[in-house]
């Protein structure tokens, strides 16, 4: 009877806190937008912009495309991608996969990367490269191979969000 008990409380637990990441996480996530010189106009592909520094909210779930511009400087872009957190895990394990599959089809589960969303520019006419840093301003990548590793991926889940992603030649 122990048994029987015990093993009820933990189905009954993880049925309940299906969604544990949509609890804890919420489906939105606020991100920095960052550049180095500051000031640079920022267009992301959900159709809002600001001028760096600034923030928005978020959904976990979705892959972006931000493009920064600046006066005087290379404009460049960096995609942003929703990548699969250690919640789904837990989920999986506590509740038998309810969870899992609420958070996986909201989002919840997911993390946007980078964070913040950090460019040090390049000036029109140099030879260098764009670099992402991070919160601390330490070099990360530069921006041509975070977006050549991620690029094919994100296009695809912005093409299936139906948002259209800007090219050099429609920016």
């Amino acid at each position: 009877m122990n048994r029987f008990l015990t093993l009820s409380l933990v189905a009954a637990m993880g049925v309940s806190s299906g969604g544990c990441a949509t609890i804890l996480n919420g489906t939105h996530q606020d991100v920095d937008f960052l550049s180095d010189p500051n000031g640079a106009v920022v267009a992301i592909s959900t159709g809002q912009t600001c001028t760096t520094p600034c923030e928005f909210s978020m959904r976990r779930g979705h892959d972006l495309r931000v493009d920064f511009d600046l006066a005087g400087y290379q404009p460049e872009f960096v995609y942003v991608q929703s990548r699969l957190g250690g919640s789904t895990f837990g989920n999986i394990i506590a509740g038998g996969g309810i969870g899992a599959v609420v958070d996986g089809a909201n989002g919840a589960s997911n993390h946007l990367y980078p964070r913040p969303v950090y460019i040090r520019l390049v000036a029109l006419g140099s030879d260098e490269e764009a670099v992402l840093l991070d919160e601390d301003g330490e070099f990360i990548a530069t921006v041509a191979e975070h977006n050549a590793e991620v690029g094919e991926d994100v296009r695809d889940g912005i093409e299936g969000q139906g948002l259209v992603e800007r090219t050099a030649e429609g920016s």
